[in-house]
């Protein structure tokens, strides 16, 4: 009996600090309000509403109907329309579409020869373009092709008018072209946050912010001397990540290895910035590594790194574009996969700039040497 009464006290305790430790009890709510509210709403693996572009050379009712027909399906939205495939493969360069469709100027004969009886219509009727580096994405232009198109009742014909597929910086349709670039981004918020948002909480923890309260150091200059070990460590990862890549899973960088780490840099101080900035919250080392893992999960599954990001609801994306990792994993696997230079990407850049300043302002306004 007094065994269980002891139990009882312990068991007491141990719940009553639970209670009184806010950010705990946060995350014990928290975290799985978050996954059911990503896994149900934002992570949607029925892709809907990538963006797209279109040349209609033809400009008939049959190449008209058979693009109502696709963004009827809403697996499409086509927001570009431009006059050359030309001009479509350099919007797919740039990121800025995910499938394009090029319907070419003879596409009625095309399709009369398909169903011709007899005619050996062999050839494609339009063509279909596509970011394979997405293996999701490239799934959907395959269904995309096969989609049941309508035409006017003056032909009568019904049914797949036989659109061909390309695909674009993964001929190989290897998983490993897309998941190597985002890894580096992943990796990077996973260690770079951590290990900074640990840094301060440590010396206050083992009491070494008495000895720093009695020196010159400014609260800036503390905050960079910490860090910089840790931006070492960052390229370090990255290089490592590049050179296993290659030998491994024969991962191309087709842009400048220079865009890369200058990508790279600005990226790993957002997320040293962010790191300071959970330092001056957290108490103690456990508390640094909650709230870090509380960033953590939606960034990898908002940031396009597993699932495609057109497919995910607006409020998703609004939610996403404030999270480092969004705008990294476009300026990587643009740079790295479709050789953008980083010139084309300075709205990326300028996000992850304005991330790192804003963050990092707000941890110095709230830093304080003193001890409580």
């Amino acid at each position: 009996m007094k065994s269980l009464l002891r139990l009882y006290a312990i068991f007491h305790k141990e719940f009553t600090q639970l209670l009184r430790d806010r950010l705990t009890f946060g995350m014990i709510v928290g975290i799985p309000l978050i996954q059911l509210v990503l896994f149900g709403f934002a992570i949607n693996t029925d892709v809907r509403n990538l963006t797209a572009a279109l040349v209609d050379q033809a400009d008939t009712s049959l190449s008209r109907q058979m693009v109502s027909d696709m963004t009827a399906s809403q697996v499409v939205d086509f927001q570009y329309r431009v006059a050359t495939i030309e001009e479509l493969t350099t919007l797919m360069d740039q990121g800025s579409i995910s499938i394009g469709l090029y319907i070419p100027p003879d596409f009625d004969r095309r399709i009369l020869d398909r169903n011709r009886v007899g005619a050996g219509g062999n050839r494609a009727a339009a063509q279909i373009l596509v970011d394979g580096t997405d293996p999701i994405i490239l799934g959907v232009g395959r269904q995309l092709a096969n989609i049941p198109v309508s035409f006017d009742s003056t032909r009568r014909l019904q049914g797949s008018v036989g659109l061909e597929v390309r695909n674009f910086y993964n001929p190989e349709r290897r998983s490993a072209v897309n998941i190597v670039p985002g890894l580096i981004g992943v990796i990077l918020t996973m260690t770079m946050v951590l290990f900074t948002a640990v840094a301060i909480v440590r010396e206050k923890e083992r009491g070494n912010m008495e000895f720093l309260i009695n020196t010159p150091v400014k609260s800036l200059e503390l905050m960079l001397g910490k860090i910089l070990p840790y931006v070492v460590i960052g390229f370090i990862q990255v290089s490592l990540i590049l050179i296993l890549g290659w030998f491994l899973f024969r991962v191309p960088v087709q842009g400048s290895l220079i865009d890369v780490y200058l990508a790279t840099m600005v990226f790993i101080a957002a997320n040293l910035a962010l790191g300071l900035l959970i330092s001056t919250s957290a108490q103690t080392q456990f508390q640094a590594m909650q709230m870090t893992f509380f960033f953590f999960l939606p960034s990898i599954l908002l940031s396009g790194f597993m699932f495609p990001f057109d497919g995910m609801p607006k409020a998703a994306q609004a939610i996403a574009e404030v999270l480092p990792l969004t705008h990294f994993n476009r300026i990587i696997r643009n740079i790295m996969l479709r050789g953008a230079e980083i010139d084309f990407l300075s709205s990326d850049i300028l996000a992850l700039l304005a991330f790192a300043f804003i963050a990092l302002s707000i941890a110095i306004m709230r830093f304080n040497k003193r001890l409580d």
